[in-house]
């Protein structure tokens, strides 16, 4: 964990010495205050039996089940069950430039192995960079962002997962308000777990997509991709077997006029290689809103 941490924070550190030799010229003036909010998010998911909490992004859901998977994995002889989840994310993120937002947050849920609901926990925290490594601004050359996440479950006990997610995205806009345009990226998430008889293999996601915003600051997202992950063993026992399957997710957001997010919904549905469907709302509770 010290690695990943130290990782991100030299991320963090060569983001920004690389943007701000181009912000030195041409570029508007700051506001005084940043962009500060808490990104509440709110995740219902449906996980089949067998799998974990694979897909876009990282949330609670993941760091949940690989925990699950670490604890009880040796006593579930069927493997892991079907499940139902309710997470919440509670990054408090700071838009530190138009290119760099720091964020870092808690994350709790409740799940339903079948049995009924449990009680509602902190199950991780983390934290996290964004940065746009390039802007397009009018050219040829797509918009770079680079997006790393590290995600610690709690307790830190026997069988807790640190988890580092990277998302490199390119941003191609069809037009200079950038109301519309292509996606491409990919999405790679390493997961180490305190255990010596569980090991979790990498994940990775190859999509595009493409975006269009109308006029009265509604825009949809979507991304269609290839999910690939190498499984999950618990003393030479597969756990969760490997799979590369297609995965959609759709978004629908509505922005302000300075391109800040008011609201959104996210839909997504990941073959593990059954069907998992996730509906994520988004509502940023602003402290200070540029």
């Amino acid at each position: 964990m010290r690695a990943a941490a130290t990782g991100l924070f030299c991320l963090t550190m060569s983001a920004g010495a690389a943007i701000a030799a181009d912000e030195t010229e041409d570029a508007p003036a700051k506001p005084a205050v940043p962009n500060i909010y808490l990104d509440l998010r709110t995740i219902y998911a449906t996980i089949p039996a067998g799998t974990l909490g694979l897909g876009f992004g990282s949330t609670s859901l993941s760091a949940a089940f690989e925990a699950l998977a670490a604890r009880r994995g040796a006593t579930l002889p069927s493997g892991l069950p079907a499940a139902k989840s309710i997470a919440v994310d509670l990054p408090l993120t700071v838009d530190v430039s138009n290119r760099v937002s720091l964020y870092g947050g808690v994350s709790g849920s409740t799940t339903d192995l079948g049995g009924g609901w449990s009680a509602f926990d902190v199950t991780s925290w983390n934290i996290g960079v964004q940065a746009d490594l390039y802007q397009q601004n009018g050219g040829k050359i797509p918009t770079i962002t680079l997006q790393s996440t590290l995600t610690q479950s709690v307790p830190n006990e026997q069988g807790m997962t640190n988890s580092f997610n990277n998302i490199l995205e390119f941003d191609y806009a069809l037009d200079e308000d950038e109301t519309r345009g292509w996606l491409a990226g990919v999405q790679y998430t390493y997961t180490d777990i305190a255990s010596p008889v569980v090991r979790i293999q990498p994940n990775t996601i190859l999509y595009a997509g493409g975006y269009y915003q109308w006029p009265s600051n509604w825009k949809i997202t979507g991304r269609l991709g290839v999910q690939s992950f190498g499984g999950a063993q618990v003393a030479g026992r597969t756990l969760a077997e490997p799979f590369t399957q297609p995965i959609l997710r759709l978004d629908l957001d509505r922005m302000d006029d300075n391109d800040n997010r008011l609201f959104g919904i996210t839909a997504q549905i990941a073959w593990l290689p059954k069907p998992s469907y996730q509906v994520t709302l988004r509502t940023p509770l602003y402290a200070v809103r540029n």
